[in-house]
């Protein structure tokens, strides 16, 4: 989806800023030492990244002033990777409110503790696990339900039937947890774990999988009398279900193994899980788990995630993908009650907010997905400048917004950067990685003062510890005193 909003404001060079005695200027807040500094930075990272034949966008903006103090290429939209989830976690938070929850519940209709049928229904909840859907069948039992005549239902209809996040299918035999399908019902991030605990020497591992029931499992690990895990799990679609073969060896003092995976097929996923807790707590089943129920209105019990504000913390600080997407084709679903989400709509709402609302535009921007994954989307540091400027002037998402990025030093994927700022604290921003992409955008906090914005969009480089080392260079010198 191209995007052409106002008109991107003029460019201008790094700042050139001669140093003077030191004294401090008001209008950009920066002493002659840290502006030369900061001259010095950014012109190190340009000339390398030129000798690199890469791609950059930087800009960087005193968020108390407005005065620009640093850029390159501004406007010019390169792969965000990761930093996409700047837009999805604030255009969310703006959107929907920081206290916005999902819901998933059960359906159907009661004939004493006899239900006809049952329907599982959700809006998307990226959080739901399986203590949910025992919270679920428990909470039937307590309504005296003991017996199901007809069938289990799934209803994904709150999301369109395009599973796979666009760009997405430019990896399509990666089964890799990050790459997991996204449903409008979505049980443990759509993924399941292959546990392994070791026996005695000779006999085969204890295997098992969370969530049960979706697995038909053949082969087996073998229990050694030492060395290291070497497990293998191949994955392969059945049906509506997977199959799983197994092999590989682990030793007997071995702790328990876990090997997660994406599934495929993600719509009747948690129906299955769900038999399996009924059953469990003592419910017959007489019917089979198939996709529909849609036309069932009436609720028997139901959960609700986490705050938004919450949840948002997994994109900021952890970089997931499946709670991005999730909550990226979420605001599609809330803008058109009724109507099916789909990435398409999902992606005119957040480009929108960001071209309308914010006036926030460049030639060439592209969104696609929410997570930044593969190479989808395009953004210029100078939208992602104006996207944090907003996020933290607004009162009704600042605080919220500041708390689900990492700090430097401290947490997330920030945890071994900027270990300098750790006591203070002021480095908050997200990552992006891809295989020849590495950004960096966020906040240069100040005591007193608003922060420092800034985004660095680098691209077609593949040395992304050379890349990350002068873009931290760039922030440290915004982060000295």
């Amino acid at each position: 989806m191209l995007t052409h909003g106002a008109a991107p404001l003029a460019q201008s060079a790094a700042p050139q800023v001669p140093p003077g005695s030191g004294a401090r200027d008001a209008a950009s807040g920066l002493g002659a030492a840290q502006r030369a500094a900061l001259t010095t930075r950014v012109d190190e990272l340009a000339r390398w990244v030129k000798e690199q034949q890469g791609q950059l966008s930087l800009h960087v903006v005193d968020l108390e002033t407005g005065r620009e103090l640093a850029a390159v290429e501004a406007s010019r939209a390169l792969n965000p990777a990761s930093n996409m989830k700047i837009v999805t976690a604030a255009a969310a938070l703006d959107l929907l409110g920081p206290d916005y929850s999902f819901r998933t519940g059960i359906y159907g209709e009661l004939r004493g503790s006899r239900a006809r049928s049952l329907t599982l229904r959700g809006d998307g909840d990226p959080s739901l696990t399986m203590g949910d859907l025992w919270r679920l069948g428990a909470a039937l039992v307590a309504r005296g339900v003991s017996s199901v005549e007809g069938d289990l239902w799934v209803d994904q209809s709150r999301f369109d039937a395009q599973f796979v996040p666009p760009a997405f299918e430019q990896q399509p035999n990666e089964w890799a947890y990050f790459r997991a399908p996204v449903s409008a019902v979505a049980l443990e991030a759509n993924t399941v774990t292959m546990n392994v605990l070791p026996t005695r020497a000779g006999e085969a591992a204890r295997v098992w999988f969370d969530p049960p029931g979706f697995i038909e499992a053949s082969g087996s690990i073998r229990t050694e009398s030492s060395g290291e895990p070497k497990l293998t799990l191949a994955l392969t679609p059945s049906g509506d279900r997977l199959r799983a073969r197994l092999s590989g060896t682990l030793g007997e003092r071995a702790a328990r193994q876990r090997v997660v995976r994406r599934v495929d097929d993600p719509r009747l996923f948690p129906g299955y899980a769900l038999a399996h807790v009924l059953r469990t707590l003592g419910v017959e089943l007489q019917g089979e788990v198939k996709a529909g129920g849609r036309e069932v209105k009436q609720e028997l019990v139901h959960v609700s995630s986490r705050p938004l504000a919450e949840l948002t913390t997994r994109l900021g600080k952890q970089s997931d993908n499946f709670y991005a997407e999730m909550i990226f084709k979420a605001l599609a679903a809330e803008e058109q009650p009724g109507v099916p989400s789909s990435f398409e709509a999902a992606a005119a709402r957040v480009t929108s907010w960001l071209t309308q609302k914010l006036g926030q535009a460049s030639e060439g921007s592209v969104i696609l997905n929410g997570s930044g994954l593969f190479d989808a989307n395009r953004l210029s540091a100078r939208a992602l400048t104006g996207v944090l400027g907003y996020a933290e002037e607004s009162p009704r998402l600042s605080a919220e917004f500041m708390t689900q990025l990492a700090v430097g030093g401290v947490d997330g994927t920030l945890r071994s950067r900027f270990t300098q700022t750790r006591a203070a604290r002021s480095v908050r921003a997200k990552t992006g990685t891809l295989a020849k992409v590495a950004s960096l955008s966020g906040y240069v906090m100040r005591p007193g003062r608003r922060p420092i914005a800034f985004s660095v969009l680098i691209s077609d480089v593949s040395d992304h510890a050379g890349a990350r080392q002068r873009t931290d260079r760039v922030v440290m010198a915004l982060a000295a005193p």
